[in-house]
């Protein structure tokens, strides 16, 4: 039975939340080998649980169709749903359970697949989630999102994960015409074929290959990202680390923890977003443009292991999420 309707949140129409969270494919209890349906769904209670409701959700690590996306899916063989709508189904549950509206739209970003095309043994793709009763989508790159992998060895083109940046430009006021452009990303992890990758005890954020990423995001966003703009995603890469420098001290961006005062910015693992066994890191981040947008808060969002959460448990990665002013 459904809950009881919640008194709405009034906020002013300048005042947003966004929410960026790598899922590891809906699969972390299978330790990402394969997607489940109860990790959506304690993913979406969680959504649904949020007040305020985040008016934009970024992903990382969605899948499209694939063997991977079903094998541990109890699904009809003539079910054509993909990841991201199964989640989407699941969110519109929660948000009803939980007496709320749905007001989202879905975009799916593809990155990269692997296997025969009639159904591939695992695919990437980022996703991008909008509230369309407060925002409207007016331009996006989802037909043809934009590579940025750096291939260190060419030999290995067609075996390395392709990494994309997906834009969307988002109308906040319909009478002024402000827009905000949003772009959702997922970096790779350093190459083990670099030399620097052996000979520095730091690894992660370290990786030429990854600089190298870094810096053709950056061109991106200069050349087709008006202000204000936010960047977010897993960038595989700590405050203190080459990328992190790059992308604040020589790209401009602000970074969001260490604007507020929450994160130390030469500090490599002074707040852990993901973590694999006892090894903790700090790899996600929000970034914007120094002009046009105030940041409010990072409220709810907590540290990785921290099962006050709810979505303590749900990935090998946590969500940040915070509150802005255009």
């Amino acid at each position: 039975m459904a809950a009881p309707p919640e008194p709405p949140i009034r906020l002013d129409l300048k005042h947003f939340r966004i929410l960026s969270y790598n899922v590891r494919y809906f699969g972390h209890a299978l330790r990402g080998l394969a997607s489940t349906e109860r990790a959506k769904k304690r993913i979406a209670a969680a959504v649904a649980g949020m007040r305020p409701l985040p008016d934009v959700i970024c992903l990382q690590e969605v899948e499209h169709i694939s063997v991977r996306s079903r094998i541990a899916a109890a699904r009809r063989p003539d079910q054509t749903e993909t990841q991201l709508e199964t989640f989407m189904r699941a969110l519109g549950t929660a948000l009803q359970l939980s007496g709320k509206h749905d007001p989202y739209e879905a975009f799916y970003f593809p990155a990269h697949r692997y296997g025969p095309a009639s159904l591939p043994i695992y695919t990437t793709g980022l996703a991008i989630i909008v509230n369309i009763e407060r925002l409207a989508v007016v331009g996006h790159n989802r037909d043809a999102p934009h590579r940025i992998t750096h291939h260190h060895v060419a030999a290995l083109r067609n075996r390395k994960q392709t990494r994309i940046c997906a834009h969307m430009r988002l109308l906040v006021d319909g009478k002024s015409g402000k827009h905000l452009d949003l772009v959702n990303t997922h970096l790779s992890l350093p190459s083990p074929f670099a030399r620097q990758f052996w000979a520095s005890p730091n690894k992660m954020g370290f990786g030429p290959n990854q600089l190298k990423e870094a810096e053709t995001l950056s061109r991106f966003v200069q050349a087709n990202a008006g202000e204000p703009f936010i960047v977010c995603g897993d960038f595989n890469s700590p405050p203190g680390s080459p990328v992190y420098r790059f992308l604040t001290a020589e790209a401009g961006m602000r970074g969001v923890q260490e604007t507020l005062g929450l994160i130390e910015a030469n500090h490599l693992r002074g707040f852990p977003t993901a973590g694999i066994a006892r090894l903790r890191m700090h790899l996600d981040h929000m970034f914007s443009s120094s002009n046009g947008i105030t940041w409010l808060d990072m409220d709810g969002t907590h540290r990785f292991a921290d099962d006050s959460s709810p979505f303590h448990g749900c990935s090998d990665h946590v969500p940040l999420i915070g509150s802005f002013v255009l």
